[in-house]
């Protein structure tokens, strides 16, 4: 039997424990992250998901995010990090689903990293749409100063992140806007045959802040097939980051 609810709070908590059972397939830090989001009409993004997942929407409201960061130290369970290919940036465009059976996750649109064998093995292992990206960053002081050129796309097209934290890091409060945002452990793809798969991480909470944002843009989701917002984000956070444990995909 099947469910099209939207998952309860509790159901929601408990993705945050470790599996049972399990054991993780790679290591990962992700350090640094900015949170863009945007309000977006829940019909249009219901649209572009595949069979088997449902728009989750906060209070009635559905996001388009973006998110850049960097991942450090990235490795396979049973070895070291490698220089120059563990280190490198990533930035996603996102939205927030639950699948039938109530599981709520996320449905990435576009990965894009500067690192072109993250890019393939991700594209192989957790089939995921990642794209090869010139990425350069920055730091000032706490600024960090962000910028990418997707691989095929037109100059103009670029993306350029200026952002800092501000005010004291905090956790977010279970049922507030921030949690749904920020806390989620389940990514769903389609392997092949229209058939849904889930990869599952697990990490602390994230410690979040607000952030001062010099510099953003919305280009990414042109490039992904939505129509621009044209406006300043409507909700934006920023982590330091977490240290993750990531698990194989499994089928729904």
């Amino acid at each position: 039997m099947t469910r099209t609810e939207p998952p309860s709070l509790p159901a929601r908590l408990a993705l945050r424990e470790w599996p049972q059972g399990r054991s993780p397939v790679m290591y990962q830090k992700w350090r640094d992250l900015l949170f863009l989001h945007w309000e977006h009409d829940p019909a249009d993004i219901q649209r572009t998901l595949p069979k088997g997942l449902y728009v989750d929407c906060y209070e009635g409201k559905a996001y388009l995010g973006i998110v850049p960061f960097f991942m450090k130290d990235v490795r396979p369970r049973f070895c070291p990090p490698i220089p120059g290919i563990s280190y490198f940036m990533e930035t996603n465009v996102r939205t927030y689903v639950y699948d039938e059976q109530g599981t709520a996750g996320v449905w990435f649109y576009s990965l894009d990293a500067n690192q072109w064998l993250a890019v393939k093995l991700a594209r192989t292992l957790f089939k995921l749409p990642y794209f090869y990206a010139r990425m350069e960053a920055q730091r000032e002081g706490q600024t960090v100063r962000y910028s990418l050129w997707r691989s095929g796309s037109a100059p103009e097209t670029g993306s350029r992140f200026d952002y800092r934290p501000r005010g004291t890091a905090h956790w977010a409060e279970p049922g507030s806007l921030e949690f749904f945002l920020v806390e989620r452990y389940i990514l769903f793809s389609v392997p092949g045959q229209d058939r849904l798969a889930t990869g599952r991480v697990y990490h602390q909470p994230y410690p979040i802040s607000e952030a001062e944002v010099q510099a953003w843009d919305d280009h990414l989701l042109g490039l992904d097939g939505f129509e621009k917002p044209g406006r300043k984000p409507d909700h934006i956070l920023l982590s330091p980051g977490v240290e993750v444990d990531i698990f194989a995909l499994e089928r729904v």
